[in-house]
């Protein structure tokens, strides 16, 4: 876990082994998702119960 300039606590993806892939913060009441190699870039925001179903419906996808 690291910190951006926004000052929000971002997690890399566990399933990444180059930096290459998505990082997640969770703020209250939101979870917001961005590009590892575009910090800077746009974002996603989804409600907390959105990104739980999203990541839950990523484990049965990925063998």
């Amino acid at each position: 876990m690291h910190q951006h300039e926004d000052g929000l606590t971002w997690q890399l993806s566990s399933y990444t082994n180059s930096g290459s892939c998505v990082e997640v913060a969770r703020p209250p009441g939101a979870a917001l998702v961005c590009d590892s190699k575009r910090r800077a870039g746009p974002r996603i925001s989804m409600e907390p119960a959105t990104f739980a179903a999203l990541v839950d419906w990523t484990k049965t996808r990925i063998a």
